[in-house]
């Protein structure tokens, strides 16, 4: 029923919400230029011609062919499209967004019932009904952009791998991959998931299985004389003790820096011991992510590089300072979460238990923010130049204030990161949250334009491990996301502005 009534309310802004962007702005805008052309040459049948200025893989063309032709026989039965061509509108190629956007909400509502299955159905709704709200995923549900049909391959993925369903996982994965390309990462980033969940599994097992025949052992000796019960009861205790420990080290807890060091080394050395002993099994489950991989590099020599088009411009850059931005972005749209006086007391308590090597890596995390932005920050020329975006005006207005002002940042971006490591920590394995930031990295550091768009899929897999359970919280989360969607919306539509060197109307957008 949840499910039900989840697609039932994102659909009740996703429909009067396309109705109205396409009745005020009917023809392409942006990057629609390039997508919807080309789309429009696939209803035509035209596979063979391609758009140099388009960076990404046809993916989201190919689902739009899928969609037309469900839409198909009712436009014909209606007189509203005679023909296929004639059928790939604007705004029925946009609508493909709107119908992820409904899909991703109940792949939302899914995972996060599998995460927290004590929730209950009420709660469930709440968090993925406000999860669709956010705002860079809800202003381009909209639009005929990549990234809603790219979050909703990734998180269906996912929600596969979970239910330990890996071949379907990965034939998802690769139709991510062939809607955007850095999407293979998140691909790894499953993989490598799947495989900490089953190590650690099996690693769990063997332990209550050695619990188990300690016990045994126990009470058959007991059996023969009373002093050796008194042995065999203090062995048993002291195996107990033992799997509780390492039960400890498996799971997440709020634990010091000290301790949180020596668990990931053990869960390092645990997760490598369990791969070998059950390494067949990996092989067959994962093998399907292997080969998807093998076809990603496949193209990347056929290729020569991870865009299509426009490559010059979309160089691969060691640009460092991307994920300082990311932290600070996404504990800015998590801010009830980020910036409670509870959590910064949690955080702080979490050092001071172990002062010295917590504020040493205090200390390396501020140095190695301070070398991103010195050495690694990147100004693209189409941030410069592109006013329509909002990223332009916080580049200007904020980072470009003052000289100083991007090592003033600096503090900001530390205790961000900080608070992400901290709210994952209490729900995930150590390993997966620095395989998750691995992946981050992986991501945004290469992507020399500055996107809040790019950080939309860590942002998802961040805020849908959280442990915040209140209502209070994600209600004011949903307030944030209504305020910010209807600020940029009105300005989308109702703000439009023309420049002197280029004729045509041009409106803001993230």
């Amino acid at each position: 029923m949840g499910r039900i009534a989840t697609a039932a309310i994102v659909s009740l802004w996703v429909i009067p919400v396309s109705v109205l962007v396409n009745r005020i702005v009917p023809d392409p805008y942006m990057d629609e230029i390039f997508h919807i052309p080309q789309a429009q040459k696939y209803c035509n049948g035209d596979f063979m011609s391609w758009d140099p200025m388009i960076t990404t893989p046809p993916g989201l063309y190919y689902l739009s062919l899928v969609h037309v032709a469900a839409l198909l026989p009712s436009k014909y039965v209606l007189q509203l499209a005679p023909s296929f061509p004639e059928a790939c509108s604007t705004a029925v190629l946009r609508s493909v967004n709107g119908v992820l956007a409904v899909l991703c909400s109940i792949i939302v509502y899914e995972i996060i019932t599998h995460l927290r299955p004590a929730l209950d159905d009420r709660k469930v709704t709440l968090f993925a009904t406000v999860l669709a709200l956010y705002p860079l995923h809800w202003f381009f549900t909209f639009l005929y952009y990549t990234d809603v049909a790219s979050l909703t391959a990734v998180l269906a993925m996912y929600l596969a791998c979970l239910k330990k369903k890996y071949l379907f996982s990965a034939l998802l994965g690769a139709m991510a991959v062939v809607i955007r390309q850095t999407n293979i990462i998140w691909m790894l980033f499953v993989a490598c998931s799947g495989v900490i969940d089953i190590t650690m599994a099996h690693q769990k097992d063997s332990v209550e299985v050695d619990d188990s025949k300690a016990s045994n052992k126990g009470t058959n000796l007991s059996a023969l004389n009373t002093s050796v019960n008194v042995s065999s009861n203090l062995k048993r205790r002291k195996s107990r003790g033992n799997s509780k420990a390492n039960q400890h080290i498996f799971y997440p807890s709020n634990t010091s820096s000290a301790s949180q060091t020596l668990g990931l080394l053990h869960e390092i050395q645990a997760i490598v011991l369990s791969s070998w002993r059950i390494k067949w099994e990996l092989l067959v489950s994962f093998s399907p992510f292997f080969f998807v991989l093998l076809a990603f590099v496949a193209f990347l020599l056929w290729n020569g590089s991870v865009v299509l088009g426009a490559k010059e411009a979309h160089a691969v850059s060691p640009h460092f300072a991307q994920i300082m931005y990311f932290s600070i972005v996404s504990a800015l749209f998590a801010a009830p979460l980020h910036f409670t006086i509870g959590h910064a007391l949690d955080l702080f308590q979490s050092f001071w238990k172990n002062r010295l090597l917590g504020f040493l890596l205090l200390f390396l995390a501020s140095i190695a923010s301070l070398l991103s932005v010195h050495f690694f920050s990147i100004a693209h020329p189409y941030l410069l130049a592109d006013n329509r975006h909002y990223t332009f005006y916080l580049w200007k207005k904020i980072i470009k204030f003052h000289w100083s002002m991007k090592y003033l940042l600096v503090p900001f971006y530390v205790y961000s990161w900080l608070s992400i490591f901290r709210l994952l920590g209490k729900t995930r394995r150590r390993i997966w949250t620095l395989v998750y930031f691995f992946a981050t990295s992986a991501v945004l550091i290469p992507a020399p334009l500055i996107e809040f768009r790019y950080y939309t899929i860590p942002f998802y897999f961040f805020i849908l491990h959280t442990s915040i359970n209140d209502s209070q919280s994600w209600l004011l989360i949903g307030i944030l996301y209504t305020v910010l969607n209807a600020f940029t919306m009105t300005m989308f539509l109702f703000r439009p502005f023309h420049w002197d060197h280029e004729s045509g109307v041009q409106r803001f957008i993230w």
